[in-house]
């Protein structure tokens, strides 16, 4: 890899460099290089995170692909499949436009604070702490956010930059890599939940609920007393279970139906895709949808007539409200949640874990561990 195609990444002379996994393009996984760049040095009010693991998601690939374009109408695991075979670079193929390629993925991170800037706090220095992978530069008033790893560099590296705002420090018995299947998953799923309303003895119906973001959403609302129903395939039923679910059907029924015709009062469903209508008539007169992705499919076909005439709400959810990861640091410490940890890769084995992890057979996530400096 030449010092001109990695850019701004490429390592300078005298400045340590670090291992990463730089992302050049829109495409297939020829587009994930292994290699040294330039270790990055933090600004005042920064710090410098050692990253002991770094969890897979979704994301990642979407962004790879471009599949937030809105050219792009498959499934994430057909998308993959095309790119494959015709790669096409899309200027509006990152989730604020375009993705500053060539640049560094990873949106989950566990790590430790390493050096911190002038005007950051020093008690943050040797911490174990989670990135807040989801930040509000115009405060928590306004919509507007970015993200780690989509809109700068993230933690598929030896060394990530943050602002010292959004690492928190965490003190509990949990691996590096329990840990980092928490921030992208288990912080949507957590700002799903709080934007729904989910409270005691609401009933919730959760699709993917085998998922990364479909096990935390089964945790997360059991934690709140509701009363909770997964959806998945036969073979992961007893996964779901064991994650707090209090009943699961099938994944190839009409939920409705397979429910005995008693809706429910909440559907969280990142899945979307073809299934999206019988998911909105699962819900009683003014029920609410929430997602934050559409694995199954971004294109969907609604009956407007569902959706008025039974009152519903639909909720979409991206930038994360501001109680949402303090209350996950808490849940952890108070041990109210528990990480579902898949499987462990190096950091260089980054394409095979993301085919395993497109093959769904999985439950929970997988995570990333990087050479340890």
């Amino acid at each position: 890899m030449t010092d001109a195609a990695l850019g701004r990444l490429a390592p300078r002379d005298g400045h340590p460099t670090m291992k990463a996994v730089v992302t050049m393009g829109n495409g297939g996984y020829e587009q994930l290089i292994y290699c040294d760049v330039a270790r990055p040095v933090p600004g005042p009010e920064d710090v410098l995170v050692q990253v002991r693991a770094a969890g897979v998601n979704n994301t990642e690939i979407n962004t790879r692909l471009g599949w937030y374009s809105a050219s792009v109408r498959q499934s994430t695991a057909d998308a993959a499949k095309t790119e494959e075979v015709a790669p096409t670079q899309k200027a509006d193929g990152g989730w604020n436009a375009a993705t500053p390629f060539p640049f560094i993925q990873g949106t989950d991170c566990c790590g430790i604070v390493v050096e911190v800037g002038t005007a950051a706090n020093r008690h943050l220095l040797g911490q174990r702490v989670l990135v807040r992978a989801c930040m509000r530069p115009d405060g928590f008033s306004s919509p507007e956010n970015i993200w780690m790893a989509s809109d700068f560099d993230g933690a598929f590296a030896q060394f990530v930059r943050v602002p010292a705002s959004e690492v928190f420090p965490v003190v509990c018995g949990w691996s590096d890599a329990e840990l980092a299947t928490i921030p992208c998953a288990y912080g949507t799923a957590e700002n799903m939940i709080h934007r729904a309303g989910v409270t005691k003895g609401t009933r919730v119906l959760v699709a993917g609920a085998s998922g990364g973001v479909g096990s935390a959403a089964v945790q997360l609302a059991k934690r709140r007393g509701a009363y909770v129903i997964g959806i998945t395939t036969p073979a992961k039923m007893d996964d779901v279970r064991a994650a707090g679910a209090d009943h699961v059907i099938d994944r190839g029924v009409d939920p409705l139906v397979a429910l005995g015709n008693v809706p429910v009062d909440v559907v969280v469903d990142n899945v979307a895709g073809a299934g999206f209508g019988a998911m909105l008539k699962a819900l009683r007169r003014g029920g609410r949808y929430v997602s934050s992705g559409a694995i199954g499919g971004p294109v969907v076909e609604l009956d407007m007539r569902v959706f008025y005439l039974r009152d519903l709400t639909l909720i979409g959810c991206t930038g994360w409200d501001e109680p949402v990861f303090p209350s996950l640091i808490t849940y952890i410490e108070q041990g109210e949640i528990r990480p579902l940890l898949a499987r462990t890769y190096p950091l260089e084995q980054i394409a095979e874990a993301q085919q395993e992890f497109l093959k769904k057979s999985h439950v929970g996530n997988f995570v990333l561990i990087p050479p340890q400096a």
